[in-house]
């Protein structure tokens, strides 16, 4: 694609770099096939190919963003399908981020969408605070029906309809401490908690220890860590995203020098792309670059490291997994054979959905900002699933579980708690007795 960009607009690092990205796009269209909003909708400015062209014009004649580009830039998932399907190798995540920062600083959304935002973002990374909301949702349930029917306050009311019913009390594996073998030691690791994910279900990270303690590997739930700063990322909030950022690699880069890691094992697959990414987030900070690098090479999915430690293969259960591949898992990390392999190592018979590729929908809090899109391919996401006839739905991210748990009665749970139990561990509570 060919660009226009002054020697002055081109001396900002970050607007380099998105000329850069738009340079190697050569509108062959291919990304279109792939991305869920413009099979959803149709519509070429809601394809990345669109989106495109529409922060070309944005950032080449350096105009703030205006209510067109907003909303094209909205529908978008950041599912990154379209960078597994793009034989040129656009950087489209990146694109993306750098138009979401500049809408952030140059548009001013309509009140109601700024306060709701504004909650997100206040709530969702902070646990206790998220604990609380949830808690305070009861009370607003009953006007879901309501609130949806006035547009503005259609993503309150997918808000409310989102929330569990009740909520788990939580769990030890949240807190700091250091979990010891329980075998002879053969490695170290830290793992994140997350936010929102020790609040929705605290037996994912659990069962996550209970495995990894049982292999000889010591689990190191570290001081001060907090939310990886991927949900305020993707709204645009470059500063509070970096704030996270900066406090993780902080944090895991004092365990690294206090005792060595050999990873830092993720559960959420959303948080592992964003960590995955920090050193390139903060590759312009001298006191953080090297350091951020470092904690990116370091961080791994849970059954990316899983892959590593050669577990024995299990006798054959009659149990059918269909496993979904989470977005951030195939596309954002391009994990997609190693979840697979192990639950069929551990006796399950898995299969996989037609149309694996594209999103459920979840997309950190794209089902409460977009939800009539989202429903749509929710549907189409548990359709799929539920064809494949399956006892059990596995995935590796908790936005995908609520997402895709809300519309099917077969029970979803988290790969690595079927592996736990496949391996000597609890049998998962969503499965019953």
């Amino acid at each position: 694609m060919q660009t226009n960009f002054t020697a002055e607009q081109l001396a900002d690092p970050h607007v380099a770099e998105a000329e850069g990205i738009l340079r190697k796009c050569v509108h062959c269209g291919f990304c279109t096939a792939t991305c869920p909003t413009y099979v959803t909708l149709g519509n070429e400015l809601d394809s990345p190919r669109g989106r495109i062209y529409l922060i070309k014009d944005m950032l080449e004649n350096g105009r703030p963003a205006d209510k067109q580009i907003v909303t094209h830039i909205d529908r978008c998932l950041s599912c990154l399908a379209c960078m597994t399907t793009c034989p040129s190798g656009v950087d489209y995540m990146h694109l993306v981020d750098h138009a979401r920062i500049h809408i952030e600083k140059t548009y001013k959304r309509p009140l109601i969408n700024r306060l709701t935002r504004g909650i997100l973002a206040m709530t969702l990374p902070y646990p206790a605070r998220f604990r609380a909301a949830l808690g305070l949702a009861r009370l607003g349930r009953p006007f879901a029906g309501l609130l949806k029917r006035i547009p503005a306050l259609k993503p309150m009311g997918a808000m409310l309809d989102l929330a569990p019913r009740s909520i788990p009390a939580a769990g030890e594996s949240a807190r700091p401490a250091t979990h010891a073998p329980k075998a002879e030691k053969r490695g170290r690791v830290a793992i994140l908690t997350g936010c929102a994910q020790p609040v929705l279900d605290p037996g994912i990270n659990a069962a996550t220890i209970r495995l990894l303690t049982r292999l000889g590997i010591e689990v190191v739930v570290p001081e001060g860590e907090g939310c990886c700063g991927a949900l305020v990322h993707h709204m645009g909030r470059e500063a509070q995203a970096l704030d996270s950022a900066r406090r993780n690699v902080d944090v895991w880069t004092r365990e690294i020098d206090k005792g060595g890691l050999d990873a830092i094992v993720i559960t959420a697959s959303g948080c592992g792309t964003t960590i995955k990414d920090y050193g390139h987030m903060l590759r312009l900070d001298p006191a953080y670059a090297e350091k951020a690098k470092r904690v990116s090479a370091l961080a791994k999915d849970v059954t990316e490291y899983l892959s590593t430690l050669d577990l024995p293969v299990q006798d054959k259960k009659n149990l059918t997994v269909t496993y979904h591949s989470a977005c951030s898992m195939q596309h954002g990390q391009q994990i997609t054979m190693a979840p697979k392999i192990l639950l069929k190592n551990a006796g399950f018979t898995v299969r996989d959905p037609a149309e694996g590729h594209l999103c459920c929908g979840s997309a950190g809090t794209y089902n409460i900002m977009q939800p009539e899109i989202s429903e749509k391919l929710k549907a189409r996401k548990v359709k799929n699933l539920e064809a494949t006839r399956p006892d059990i739905i596995a995935a590796g991210n908790i936005g995908c579980m609520t997402q895709i748990g809300s519309g099917t009665a077969v029970p979803i749970v988290h790969t690595i708690e079927l592996l736990d139990w496949a391996y000597g561990g609890e049998r998962p509570a969503k499965l019953g007795a």
